[in-house]
């Protein structure tokens, strides 16, 4: 399975396109515009949240509510587009256009990508390495989840940390619903207080917030990905995929920077085998991943995003015409948007999870696929 994106944060709509999914798989805009809209959620997003209403339509691929195994088309319109045609239009005219901007914002792609691609103007950059560009990949990951949820793969995704805060009750599967209902995504309510506050404090500073985000995908089989090529580890490709979400400096599977000041004694994981059960692990330090596959238990991934970088009270930079000292640039911006981080972060590792699963068991239609999967799982019982 690959895919594409395509779009600006202020032109007319976004785009995926997704090949290699089989056919047979329901599929409905159900199954994504939940996705879309959490993405959007989350105490401390600004203003552009309030504009867009996330709703994708499906163009091509599916019919009948099920995939036909041709690639699938995703569009989620930009409603604010109607206030930015002629900034954005693509036909040719003189620039600089109204909203040019000369003065690159610290922390953004703004001064290396002008430069990098030639741009005078670097709203030419600023459009495309938005994290409107995010939306695109949600959507990709909610079909990629859809998928998974068919191979018999659940996963969740909740703050961990936020503003110097940090939860502390653990996650629990069987109260997955309360973080769905939790302004901020996480599994404590007592430090959803604080964390608000802290949220509420850096708004009338003009400050932004970052924090800690989990994911976890549980019923994965092991044996997805392989030791016997770098590029094939699913270590690497997680974090890569991770990596690659805006505003993300950090990444580890289970808790690594943890285990990395313990002994081996109290790090790895001892194997244990039950009749009836098979193999299985009575701690998890390894987050689910050894030797870059899968290992049957529960994949675990935190990532760490740096505050947002547009700030309310713009930091120092200088203009790229006449190299004078100005102000930042302020885009809209929110306060915070690390509980749809989680929502990001839990979509992008769906992808990499489902196009491990058609690497592993891939078949032109959804029934094959299940049959190669069961047959792997008794074999996996018996061996």
């Amino acid at each position: 399975m690959r895919f594409l994106t395509a779009g600006e944060s202020h032109g007319p709509a976004l785009y995926a396109i997704i090949d290699g999914l089989p056919a047979g798989l329901d599929l409905t805009a159900a199954d994504i515009d939940p996705w879309l809209q959490k993405r959007q959620g989350g105490y401390g997003r600004g203003r552009r949240m309030q504009i867009e209403a996330d709703r994708v339509q499906i163009t091509s691929g599916v019919r009948a509510g099920k995939t036909t195994g041709a690639p699938v088309t995703l569009v989620i319109e930009n409603r604010d587009h109607r206030n930015w045609k002629d900034i954005m239009d693509p036909a040719p005219g003189n620039l600089p256009r109204r909203k040019a901007l000369t003065a690159p914002r610290p922390g953004h792609a703004d001064l290396v990508g002008g430069f990098k691609y030639g741009h005078r103007d670097l709203r030419d950059v600023l459009e495309r390495a938005s994290a409107r560009e995010t939306a695109s990949r949600v959507a990709v990951g909610a079909v990629a989840a859809r998928l998974l949820r068919a191979l018999g793969v659940e996963s969740a995704s909740y703050v961990v940390g936020l503003g110097g805060v940090w939860a502390k009750k653990p996650f629990q599967w069987e109260r997955r619903a309360e973080v769905e209902a939790s302004p901020l995504r996480t599994p404590d309510p007592e430090a959803e207080a604080e964390m608000i506050a802290a949220i509420d404090r850096a708004k009338a500073e003009g400050d932004t917030l970052g924090g800690i985000v989990e994911v976890r995908f549980k019923g994965l089989v092991p044996g997805l990905g392989s030791y016997v090529h770098p590029d094939r580890k699913l270590d690497g490709r997680i974090a890569q995929a991770v990596m690659s979400v805006p505003a993300m400096k950090g990444v580890e599977i289970g808790p690594a920077f943890e285990n990395a000041m313990r002994p081996g004694s109290e790090v790895h994981d001892a194997i244990a085998w039950q009749e009836g059960r098979g193999y299985y692990r009575n701690t998890n330090r390894a987050g689910g991943l050894e030797a870059g596959m899968t290992n049957g238990e529960e994949l675990v991934i935190r990532a760490a995003m740096k505050p947002i970088a547009t700030l309310m009270r713009p930091l120092p930079t200088v203009d790229i015409t006449d190299h004078s000292p100005k102000d930042a640039a302020r885009e809209r911006s929110d306060t915070t948007a690390v509980p749809a981080a989680s929502i990001i972060v839990e979509a992008v590792v769906a992808i990499v999870l489902a196009q491990a699963y058609l690497e592993k068991f891939g078949g032109d239609t959804l029934e094959e696929i299940v049959e190669r999967l069961e047959a792997y799982r008794r074999r996996w019982r018996e061996y």
